[in-house]
């Protein structure tokens, strides 16, 4: 892959969007190179965490690529756009936890890639808008669905309608990252994080996200038999009696064997 380089050290995988001289901008080969590394990473089974950023120290990624949607006609728009939502959708419900690194510019396609991702880190480079009505268009891969849902509507149309991009601390004001920290310190505490989740059964992990993304597109009712289903599948697992058998003999330090 020419775009996106791909990492492992331990249970962690890194997935790096390595594009720095045009800002880590989302092209088609971007795009398809990403969702070839998510199929990478899917199919080893010794990963129980995954790490997204952008290559350099001013941007995660600045948007989609301007110059190739420019002369897009509605039905190239729309292929465009359908793809672009069926990778982050991938990121969404993908099998392990997946950490948003961001190292400066989410714009665009790069804040609705970090949107896509379970837990978002932000350097305090860190800038985040949805800017695609000041270029005559709509976000186009989830920005007007997770925007709202993550910091809510109200927010989320105001940072929609009006174009203008918000700094790391008001992203974390609002919601839209968990923690802001100095730029050094980002892969670091994205690490720390991951090792922290992999060292967790695997399949519980799995289970649990399972649970919260299908509970949120229902009723509580209906989300609550989410929940008992996926609680009670973790008891067909090895880990489950592991897991409880060490909390009684008092072992702390524990080895999953995702099975």
């Amino acid at each position: 892959m020419e775009t996106i380089l791909v990492n492992y050290e331990g249970h962690v995988a890194t997935i790096t969007i390595n594009r720095p001289k045009a800002l880590n901008a989302l092209s088609t080969q971007v795009l398809t190179e990403l969702n070839e590394a998510l199929t990478e990473v899917e199919n080893n089974k010794e990963v129980y965490a995954l790490i997204i950023t952008g290559a350099g120290e001013k941007s995660f990624v600045a948007g989609a690529d301007i110059a190739e949607m420019k002369d897009k006609n509605v039905e190239e728009a729309a292929v465009y756009g359908k793809f672009g939502n069926e990778v982050f959708r991938r990121i969404e419900t993908f099998r392990c936890p997946v950490i948003a690194a961001v190292n400066g510019f989410a714009l665009g396609g790069g804040c609705e890639l970090a949107m896509s991702c379970d837990i978002r880190l932000a350097s305090e480079n860190a800038v985040f808008g949805q800017p695609e009505v000041g270029l005559g268009i709509t976000p186009g891969f989830g920005g007007t669905q997770r925007l709202a849902r993550t910091v809510g509507v109200g927010i989320a149309k105001e940072m929609i309608y009006t174009a203008r991009n918000i700094k790391a601390p008001r992203a974390a004001e609002i919601g839209l990252v968990n923690r802001v920290v100095a730029l050094e310190e980002l892969m670091p505490t994205a690490m720390k994080m991951a090792n922290g989740i992999a060292a967790n059964a695997p399949i519980a992990v799995a289970n649990a996200k399972k649970a919260i993304n299908n509970g949120l597109q229902t009723d509580i009712e209906s989300g609550v038999a989410i929940e008992v289903e996926e609680f009670s599948n973790c008891f067909a697992t090895e880990d489950q009696t592991y897991g409880m058998t060490c909390f009684l003999d008092k072992v702390k330090e524990k080895s999953f064997s995702n099975k």
